[in-house]
């Protein structure tokens, strides 16, 4: 091996060290604010991810005042909303070009939360360097695998800049800092690269124009209050495991006159092939929501209400 190669080992390896999560394991001790050394003064919102990501971005969006609290997990978001350390969450639900947020659904099911808005983000991803970098320097891009995903066409066009997956992508705009490292770069968004003192190489790298994602602002069953304007309502249900029944839960969705947008189903853990579907249902008028679920019992074995809201508008 020769001596580049080791030293580009080496300088891989630095990213992967025990620093690599640090930062998010600080649940509500140092909740990041409302932009780099701004604090908010609204309600603790808990996101997965470190300050300067997507869903930092989103949470600014739902509740603009609101105290950032970000954690290393999904499951930490959720346990945090759940003991009241936090006041709310965002999360993806959906992203327009890589699907579902599986985990999400099945979170929301196991907790009593509720949600009660959602907004669409467009995805605009950006190579990020340290400040005096150039695009020329480097030969080592940091991301999570879904960014690095949706840049192929960036990738391929630098095949002297190698791809490595992180564990955020903010995270990687943090640890490209840290590291004061010239010859990495990471994708991350514009605020990231505020966020944390770094530099937008190239902008809008994505591989295509149309990359949105789906956020959830949830709260607290018992705090949830319902939008009297909801338009479209979000309900887990199972079947019993006999011929049609599915379908004849669908059929008294239909009969509403109810548009359904989304259906995606998840496996019951511990009863193998059988499933929970996750439905979207848009809204003519807010009392559809009770006829919706009352059409839907007699057909299931188990229906929940995972919250009403008003569709987000691009």
């Amino acid at each position: 091996m020769s001596s580049e190669t080791i030293s580009q080992k080496s300088a891989v390896d630095l990213w992967y060290g025990p620093r690599k999560h640090g930062s998010t394991e600080r649940l509500a001790t140092t909740p990041s604010g409302t932009t780099a050394g701004e604090a908010g003064t609204g309600m603790k919102i808990a996101i997965q991810g470190e300050p300067g990501s997507f869903s930092h971005e989103a949470a600014l969006k739902l509740v603009p005042d609101a105290v950032i609290v970000p954690c290393s997990l999904s499951a930490d978001v959720f346990n945090a909303l759940s003991q009241g350390s936090v006041d709310g969450a965002v999360i993806p639900i959906e992203n327009s070009l890589a699907g579902s947020v599986l985990e999400h659904f099945d979170l929301l099911l196991s907790h009593d939360v509720s949600v009660v808005r959602e907004t669409l983000l467009r995805i605009r991803h950006n190579l990020i360097a340290i400040s005096g970098a150039t695009v020329g320097d480097i030969n080592r891009v940091f991301s999570h695998p879904v960014a690095l995903a949706q840049c192929r066409r960036f990738l391929a066009d630098h095949p002297g800049m190698e791809s490595f997956a992180f564990y955020d992508t903010a995270g990687s705009v943090k640890q490209l800092v840290e590291l004061c490292d010239r010859h990495a770069a990471a994708i991350a968004s514009e605020a990231a690269a505020s966020y944390y003192g770094a530099q937008i190489l190239q902008a809008d790298i994505e591989d295509n124009a149309e990359n949105f994602t789906r956020f959830f602002l949830v709260h607290r069953s018992a705090e949830a209050v319902a939008d009297p304007m909801s338009n479209k309502i979000s309900l887990a249900f199972s079947v019993e495991n006999r011929p049609g029944s599915l379908v004849a839960a669908l059929n008294k969705l239909s009969a509403l006159q109810t548009n359904l947008t989304k259906i995606e189903s998840r496996p019951v853990h511990g009863k193998p092939w059988e499933y929970i579907f996750y439905v979207d249902c848009q809204l003519h008028t807010t009392s559809e929501a009770d006829k919706a679920i009352a059409a839907l019992k007699p057909h299931c074995a188990m229906v929940k209400e995972l919250g009403r809201y008003q569709e987000a508008i691009r």
